[in-house]
């Protein structure tokens, strides 16, 4: 026979899952004490710039998996393991971004709706386009983050956050560009059965 455990009146087995409570930290804050060589200041605007290059990147990462349900044509199953492939990717350099503002202290953003709210990448339609215009808009989001990535990377030199600079140079630039590569050969016109 089960009994139930009371703590305080309380039965401990029953799940509490109706809470409410404020939040623990507002958005665009920054823990002001934490055990690092970065002042409150720099961590604060490194995190301002991350989660804006974080908002970039979850839509691009978003974008090439619209692209990978959506690619047609007669190169449909490669492009269509590519664009996963290149999802995955992504979502590994979104977490790493979201990771370095958490540990500076700041608040990641998080939610779709937020996201759309601060992104630069412009939103695609909700139907199909032509293999060309979908590798296009993936090409201009890689180029609009890598940009960031030079900004971002030059101003945690400047303030020295060696963390973010690496960060917005290894995790995201480089794997950004690597991308772009894969995709850019894409749009090399060559003769699909004949040689010129």
């Amino acid at each position: 026979m089960a009994v139930a455990i009371k703590k305080e009146g309380k039965n401990l087995t029953t799940p509490h899952w109706h809470e409410k409570a404020n939040e623990i930290q507002k958005w665009g804050t920054v823990v002001q004490d934490l055990p690092t060589t970065l002042s409150a200041e720099v961590r604060s605007e490194s995190c301002k710039a991350l989660n804006q290059l974080l908002a970039d990147s979850i839509s691009l990462r978003d974008m090439y998996k619209k692209h990978h349900w959506q690619v047609a044509g007669p190169t449909f199953y490669p492009l269509h393991l590519l664009f996963d492939k290149h999802f995955d990717e992504q979502t590994n350099v979104v977490d790493k971004i979201a990771e370095r503002i958490q540990l500076l202290g700041g608040v990641s953003i998080a939610m779709g709706g937020d996201v759309a709210e601060i992104t630069r990448i412009p939103r695609p339609p909700r139907g199909k386009e032509e293999l060309p215009v979908q590798i296009s808009r993936l090409l201009e989001a890689h180029k609009m983050i890598m940009e960031d990535c030079h900004k971002i990377a030059e101003a945690a030199d400047k303030s020295g956050d060696d963390g973010t600079n690496d960060l917005a140079v290894s995790d995201v630039l480089r794997p950004n560009e690597l991308q772009s590569w894969f995709l850019m050969q894409h749009l090399v016109e060559m003769p699909f059965i004949h040689a010129k």
